[in-house]
């Protein structure tokens, strides 16, 4: 197993509770993003810089992930590529996607996508807090353990 993280929008709480995991299991951990991230050095730990341009930190994970592999990405397109592919997916905010529910996620996305280029202002996902921090922590503790 290894993670991938769709790094450009990751909460650093998120990638610092990432980096304690590797750490502590020894799995790969690669971040990807369009911009240079400091990672704490570790053989398991990578930083890989994609191009700047849209979707590329995706097509990057997309290319490269493996059945068994975990992805964390708020990206519900890149999760139902990647669920699709076997492997898992997690958002920073502890939700997993699977494929009980990556096609009804994907259908709302698409929706609410549908409403913004009409000009309806949905408004944006509440401020990243403590209890999304610990809704994550949990989770990818229970995957890791089932690992």
């Amino acid at each position: 197993m290894q993670i991938w993280v769709d790094a450009d929008a990751c909460p650093a709480a998120v990638r610092d509770i990432l980096f304690r995991a590797a750490a502590r299991t020894g799995l790969a951990l690669t971040l990807v993003a369009n911009q240079m991230l400091r990672v704490p050095a570790g053989a398991q730990i990578r930083m890989v810089q994609v191009p700047g341009g849209f979707d590329e930190a995706d097509k990057y994970i997309a290319a490269r992930v493996e059945a068994g592999d975990l992805v964390i990405t708020a990206d519900i397109p890149l999760a139902a590529e990647v669920v699709e592919r076997g492997a898992q997916a997690l958002s920073p905010r502890g939700e997993a996607y699977g494929r009980d529910n990556i096609r009804e996620l994907l259908d709302l996305r698409n929706f609410m996508d549908s409403l913004r280029s009409s000009g309806v202002d949905t408004g944006g996902p509440p401020a990243f807090g403590q209890a999304d921090r610990q809704a994550f922590a949990n989770r990818l503790d229970r995957l890791l353990a089932r690992r």
